[in-house]
This record gives C-alpha cells, structure tokens and sequence, in this order.
C-alpha cells in the first residue's frame, strides 16, 4: 500500500465565508456546494488534522453593509452572526452525512442548537478528532468574522489559517476586472495593511502580526485544494513576517 502522505499542519482554522454556501445562486444555502465543502475537510480530517472552522453569514445577511442601509450597526452585526450559526449548522450537517464527528460552538449562548464557545472544550473537541466550527463570530458587534477566525485560531493554538476565496491568492488588484493583476506568492503583514488588499480586515491581519501565525490565501473552488495546501504543496498565497 501506498504510504499515507504526512501533513505540515497538525492543527488549521479554516476560515469561509458565507458566500463560499451559495454556489451559482445569488442567496442562501446551495447543498450541494456545501457537500462538496464537506467532502473537501473530511479528506484533511482523514489525514489526522485538527480542524477548526469559522463560518461568515454574508449569504444570508451581512451586518456591516445593512447598517449601512439604515440598520442600527449593533442589531445588523447581531444579525449577521445569527447567520453564521445558520450556516455551521449547514456545515455540521453535511459532515455528519459524511459520518466525520463535528461539534458548533458558538459565541452567543443557544444552548437548544448548539455548545457555548469555551476554550478548553474547543481544544478537547480538536484533541479527540472532531471538527469544531465556530458560529457567532466573537460575539460582538464591530468585529468581522476574519478577526474572530484569527482570535480563534491562537485560542486553538492552530498553526495557520486557511483563508478560502474564489481566486486563487493574493493579487494587487481585483483579477476578476483587472487582467494585469499580479498575484503574490508570499507577502507580508504590513505589505497587505499598507497596500488596503482585500485579504483580511485590518484587525485580523493586525493581530495575526502580533503572534506571526500565518495566514494561506488559496481558491476554495478548486477541488483538493485544501488538502494541497495541508500537505504543503505551493498553493494561494501566504501572509507571514
């Protein structure tokens, strides 16, 4: 038998985003991309990888640009992370079908859906081969869901976040509208805050800085990506010191 390829990582936080639920549709939950998502952690988590994940709700409600429509800023950011429990529900049901053991563990207290975010549960959850996700963001307005996944990730003691998009790095402009755009295969903290790229909100990426953990930007749309990246092939961009 062939040998079972050995991961660089033995613990990730796997950040997505709402959007990453939708597949072609404009709103909401497509199942079967969400399938697909799951099957993509189940053949990490087959690997022997601690698996931490954050969901975003921006497939459902997003709480930044609805105060900016006349939502007050604090109920729209409550609102948002009620949709990221929606989707980690999503996400843990798909890969329960898969019979990979997941636990939601979210900010806000919900006790009939899910367990309250507390850390050394998180971390015994890791330590006994389940999947975590984490919904609710940090539980405070004001924060996005890239700074709870970079909170996270160093309360999990993960070794890097994977931050998934639908390109395939970090590029100097948009490549979606901009043929020219270069991609960066490797670049740094400051580099991301001081040329404002779209890759993590700047608290995120501050505080990332402030712990050197790095941060794997790679095309989620890509299938076997995720593994790729885990058994250390070149794959997105990477944000370091």
């Amino acid at each position: 038998m062939p040998a079972t390829p050995t991961p660089v990582f033995k613990r990730i936080l796997l950040k997505l985003s709402g959007e990453a639920f939708m597949g072609k549709q404009n709103f909401g939950i497509d199942d079967e991309t969400v399938a697909n998502i799951a099957r993509e952690v189940q053949e990490v988590h087959q690997l022997g990888v601690g698996i931490g994940v954050i969901v975003g709700g921006g497939n459902i409600f997003r709480g930044r640009t609805s105060g900016a429509r006349g939502f007050e800023r604090v109920t729209a950011d409550q609102m948002g992370m009620l949709a990221t429990v929606i989707n980690a529900l999503a996400l843990q049901n798909a890969l329960e079908r898969l019979e990979v053991p997941t636990r939601v563990l979210t900010a806000i207290e919900m006790a009939q859906l899910a367990e309250p975010f507390i850390r050394r549960r998180a971390i015994r959850h890791l330590e006994k081969g389940r999947v975590v996700i984490f919904a609710a963001g940090t539980g405070n307005p004001y924060f996005s869901t890239d700074t709870a996944a970079a909170l996270r990730a160093k309360e999990i003691n993960a070794e890097v976040i994977l931050k998934a998009t639908n390109v395939d790095g970090i590029y100097d402009a948009d490549p979606h509208t901009t043929g020219s755009a270069k991609m960066f295969d490797r670049i740094s903290y400051l580099d991301v805050i001081s040329r404002s790229l779209a890759v993590m909100d700047t608290t995120a990426v501050s505080l990332c800085m402030d712990h050197n953990l790095p941060i794997i930007v790679f095309n989620l749309t890509r299938p076997g990506n995720i593994k790729r990246v885990v058994l250390g092939e070149k794959v997105g961009s990477l944000v370091t010191a």
